[in-house]
């Protein structure tokens, strides 16, 4: 079951079937902070969060997007540190940030992309994760667009990325490698365009890296939360941007065929499905085998 996975792996993203060094401890593998979790919304962090922790970040943090915290501790993973967004915009200790799941597009979530924009566009070596309504207030305030750098990563929907291009969803699927490209350019970082066959474009590449894994059982709410956690948890253990994403895009479709394989899916399966499927996975591309 695991060999054509585990080749894969090694021939395309070598990064992550290394074993673990005997002598690490938590900050070896970075902390992620996930902004995001407006009122009504909080599930949407938490489960970027789980996904986070469980693909091997060292330490997760949650900021909401709300007045008071919505819990006082996450009892399915009280691991995983909790804040309001503004107090976790504050810290000093982030390794990769992903903002924008579950956040809404109201005042109070432009008020914290503003703030974040003041944070990132002071530290020009940020890595960050741009999703969902992050890109919604990307694209009804361009100006907030001065917050992404080079070494960021969009991962719109077809739909987020016509609200970026200004054009429509059915003109984004007629081309979808133009549409990668055209976010790629004129966003200037890289991009992720979401779908069967998930797009992945960087500057520094001359063609998007095509995803052909996975099934239709990723399409389920929350299946692009957990994505941005997978994404951002690799960064923040010090996989670089360019092969972050794609390598995330891999592993999160990955493990929704090991879900099928075992007769979870693809009919019914849910997004956190994937957080243990993927943790398995990863595991096993680091068992040494013979090719």
């Amino acid at each position: 079951m695991w060999k054509p996975y585990q080749q894969f792996a090694q021939q395309h993203f070598p990064e992550l079937c290394q074993q673990r060094p005997v002598n690490s401890h938590k900050g070896t593998f970075g902390t992620v902070a996930i902004i995001g979790g407006h009122t009504g919304m909080s599930g949407a962090v938490i489960m970027a969060a789980r996904a986070a922790l469980k693909m091997g970040a060292g330490k997760v943090k949650i900021g909401f997007s709300q007045d008071c915290l919505p819990l006082p501790v996450l009892e399915t993973q009280p691991e995983i540190m909790l804040y309001t967004a503004q107090e976790l915009l504050q810290h000093t200790d982030i390794s990769a940030w992903s903002v924008g799941c579950g956040l809404d597009t109201n005042a109070r979530s432009l008020q914290l992309m503003q703030q974040a924009q003041q944070r990132f566009q002071a530290e020009t070596n940020s890595l960050v994760v741009w999703d969902a309504d992050a890109l919604n207030l990307f694209s009804l305030h361009p100006n907030l667009q001065a917050a992404i750098q080079k070494q960021h990563i969009i991962t719109p929907h077809p739909t987020e990325a016509a609200r970026l291009l200004q054009v429509s969803t059915a003109e984004i699927q007629a081309n979808r490698h133009a549409a990668v490209a055209q976010l790629c350019e004129r966003l200037g970082c890289i991009s992720v365009l979401k779908g069967h066959h998930s797009l992945v474009q960087a500057a520094t590449a001359e063609n998007a890296y095509v995803n052909l894994s996975g099934n239709a059982g990723l399409a389920t709410a929350g299946s692009g939360d957990i994505l941005s956690g997978f994404m951002t948890s690799l960064l923040a253990q010090g996989i670089q941007p360019a092969i972050a994403a794609p390598a995330a895009v891999w592993i999160h479709a990955a493990a929704a065929e090991v879900l099928a394989l075992q007769s979870i899916g693809p009919i019914g399966m849910v997004a956190t499905e994937l957080i243990d499927a993927a943790r398995l996975l990863r595991n096993q591309l680091s068992v040494t085998i013979d090719f």
